[in-house]
């Protein structure tokens, strides 16, 4: 049996169906249904949504604790935003950034 997932609200709610709501932000999981539904219209395929994978792929997380987990010298860097700009530098060139939300946090794709 399929469902359709016609908007960010039925998204985070089968987030939290599967014990999975705090795994994002509110604010993420709608930039994660966002950056997945322009995916489909740019491939032109509709995929099937599995939560546990998606928590796998995909993480949102402060550009600190991103640099502290991939190592990333942030030597140089000596505000907040120059923090930002060189974690966000280094995720591009390795991965896909799906969106930043108000309070600083990036959602990417793991690698």
């Amino acid at each position: 049996m399929y469902i359709t997932i016609d908007n960010a609200s039925q998204f985070r709610d089968e987030f939290r169906a599967h014990n999975r709501g705090d795994q994002f932000s509110y604010e993420g999981l709608g930039l994660l249904f966002d950056y997945l539904e322009q995916l489909e219209q740019d491939t032109g395929e509709q995929s099937t949504l599995d939560v546990i994978a998606l928590c796998c792929d995909y993480t949102e997380e402060n550009p600190e604790g991103i640099a502290k987990n991939y190592r990333f010298d942030l030597e140089g860097c000596e505000t907040d935003a120059d923090i930002a700009a060189a974690v966000l530098d280094y995720l591009h060139d390795k991965t896909d950034v799906v969106g930043i939300t108000s309070t600083g946090a990036i959602i990417y794709t793991n690698f």
